[in-house]
């Protein structure tokens, strides 16, 4: 076939090929979903499928697109697909789109998760706004470029990833390409994370410290408890001291006004845990378990430093620490006791914001208005792993998406067809511009 000009061949998302291309993924998430050690995904499902439409089209068989399958853990692959440009320094990547999803509890939703269906305008299912919509719509192009061929300086390049719902297991995704040097040619050109909601270049994200307070104070009954260190309290006390210390130190910053926040850095519980016992019962210890949402102007090292200096101040002078009633106390010294608070972290993220000077940034804003007739980037404390340490190593990072936020990682997971639509004139026009 001869080639034909961008812009012809792009032409619009084609409904008959990208509908039940999304309607297999779905019929996979059942077996993506990511929450170790029970439920390990299993990627190659999602790239058979899309073997299945863009091999057609590659060099294999006598098309152009160059297709690499790479895996460091069996059955859960990568995908890396390059459609060759004439020049050799010009490349523009699409990166990111996951192909493993979050759990879904059959019985929360209005319709089967794990099959889609299709309601007007909706297209419903889990997967279908968060990742595995954007593995069909980068799949969709990917096939288009290769089924047209037309003529472009840069190369194009798609990298479907394993393993971004839960990156506590290394050596899987991105992180492996990009420790093989599988990905270095993409520092040569804008790379779009294609991973976030609502059409806007998404321009910022947050870091997360998950943290885990453990308190211990000394079990007695409650009818005696000038007796006992009620660790409940102690903890909510602590809490409280460590929270106020930590804005303190962290408070808004100018920057997150520039990068529209929604929210700046946030210290806060979200799970609570005690070992049980009878309700005249006070128990010996207690654990607070939460997360640290941080804006990328601050740094995940200093405040996990902080964290930790907050905690040990409160151990040497817990006697000060205020108590709850006229026997609340966390010292016994006829015991020689002490009630005592220690922190623990999982695995921490960095947030990243994007380069606003950078031809990505320009290029993306300019491709989102002409096609959304509007340009409004945001951020959110939200994160996305991996995305800091390409940034890191030297990648033009840039963040887009195309699901709805309403409904990211939720129950009745849906995207519109319209704005996957939309989506894919973005990628025509980011295109074209820099064709230009």
């Amino acid at each position: 076939m001869a080639f034909v000009s961008v812009k012809e061949a792009l032409g619009e998302l084609n409904k008959d090929s990208f509908v039940p291309l999304l309607s297999k993924l779905i019929g996979e998430s059942k077996y993506v979903q990511n929450n170790p050690p029970d439920l390990i995904p299993e990627e190659d499902r999602i790239v058979g499928h899309v073997l299945d439409a863009l091999l057609p089209y590659s060099t294999t068989n006598g098309g152009p697109l160059i297709v690499n399958h790479v895996t460091y853990f069996p059955k859960r692959g990568n995908l890396i697909v390059e459609y060759p440009g004439t020049e050799p320094d010009k490349i523009l990547s699409f990166v990111g789109m996951h192909m493993d999803v979050v759990t879904a509890k059959p019985s929360d939703w209005d319709f089967d998760p794990f099959s889609m269906s299709i309601d007007g305008d909706k297209l419903c299912g889990r997967g279908t706004t968060d990742c595995l919509g954007h593995v069909a719509l980068v799949t969709e192009l990917m096939r288009k470029l290769g089924e047209t061929k037309p003529k472009l300086k840069s190369t194009v390049v798609a990298v479907f990833i394993a393993s971004e719902e839960n990156s506590s297991i290394p050596g899987v995704g991105v992180d492996a390409l990009v420790k093989d040097g599988l990905l270095n040619k993409l520092k040569q050109g804008p790379l779009f994370w294609i991973d976030t909601a609502d059409k806007q270049p998404c321009i910022g994200t947050g870091g997360m410290i998950p943290w885990k307070l453990h308190v211990t104070g000394k079990l007695f009954h409650s009818g005696l408890a000038h007796k006992a260190i009620n660790p409940l309290e102690l903890a909510m006390e602590a809490l409280k001291e460590i929270q106020s210390r930590f804005y303190k130190d962290f408070p808004p910053h100018p920057k997150e006004q520039v990068y529209g926040f929604a929210t700046p850095s946030t210290m806060k519980p979200t799970q609570w845990s005690y070992p049980g016992g009878g309700i005249n019962q006070i128990p010996a210890e207690c654990r607070i378990s939460g997360d640290v949402r941080l804006t990328p102007f601050y740094n995940v090292a200093d405040v996990m430093k902080k964290l930790q200096e907050y905690v040990d101040d409160i151990n040497a002078n817990i006697e000060k620490l205020e108590s709850r009633g006229p026997v609340s106390k966390y010292v016994l010294p006829d015991e020689n006791l002490r009630g005592r608070v220690t922190i623990c972290f999982d695995e921490v993220m960095s947030g990243v914001a994007c380069d606003l000077e950078s031809r990505g940034f320009h290029v993306l804003c300019k491709a989102t208005k002409e096609v959304v007739g509007h340009v409004k980037p945001y951020s959110i404390t939200g994160s996305l792993p991996l995305i800091r340490e390409l940034q890191d190593e030297g990648f033009d990072v840039q963040t887009a998406g195309y699901g709805l936020m309403a409904t990211y990682h939720a129950k009745n997971e849906y995207c519109l067809f319209a704005d996957m639509c939309q989506g894919y004139q973005v990628f025509a026009s980011i295109i074209c511009q820099l064709e230009d």
